[in-house]
């Protein structure tokens, strides 16, 4: 996949907004501050592309960006303090909707703070792929944030901490330094390989 061709699509608030689901689709998970935009536009190459909101937890969209011959889709953050019980069960709706509809879900990246333990948002999240068998890998955020002698048992905390909630892999990334992109982008790659390769067999 050549993720240099990379565009923003339009945000969507309610389900019905939804395009057409006619190409594989990457959706991105994760709490509110964890990463997604700087993950996303590193592995695209670009700075701007997924732009960080002003008000984080406030603005519940589902982001859609054509990336070569596949749908990047970056889901709304969850988890942050000051959102009113109004806001989180319209998130909660439009992230059902979206899982519930008859989409291609090829991959779903759930992101991590590597810093710290998940937190009970976070297992909640892990809760839901599982129980609902979405396909996920997990990418642990802020790498470049390590000391390089806590990089092996950091990720091994986590590899123990979602095999049990049916994570297929964890990944250490950096949205600053890269670290960890290139593994990722061959994940990405490996789904969206198999997925197409899924169709030309039916």
């Amino acid at each position: 996949m050549n993720y240099n061709k990379a565009d923003f699509m339009a945000s969507y608030g309610i389900s019905s907004q939804l395009p057409n689901s006619d190409r594989p689709e990457i959706s991105f998970s994760g709490r509110s501050n964890v990463g997604k935009s700087s993950l996303i536009n590193k592995l695209c190459s670009r700075k701007n592309l997924a732009r960080v909101s002003a008000t984080p937890g406030k603005t519940a969209t589902i982001n859609f960006y054509e990336v070569d011959s596949c749908y990047f889709v970056d889901l709304p953050g969850y988890g942050y303090a000051k959102v009113s019980n109004a806001d989180r069960e319209r998130w909660d709706d439009l992230i059902n909707s979206y899982f519930e509809a008859q989409r291609h879900h090829t991959l779903l990246v759930q992101l991590l703070d590597c810093r710290h333990a998940p937190s009970a948002d976070d297992f909640q999240m892990l809760k839901y792929l599982h129980y609902h068998q979405i396909p996920y890998v997990v990418a642990l955020t802020k790498a470049d944030k390590l000391k390089k002698s806590q990089l092996t048992k950091t990720l091994e905390e986590f590899e123990n901490t979602c095999r049990p909630y049916g994570c297929q892999k964890v990944v250490l990334t950096s949205g600053e330094n890269g670290y960890g992109i290139p593994e990722l982008q061959a994940i990405l790659n490996k789904a969206i390989e198999a997925e197409f390769a899924d169709e030309d067999a039916e």
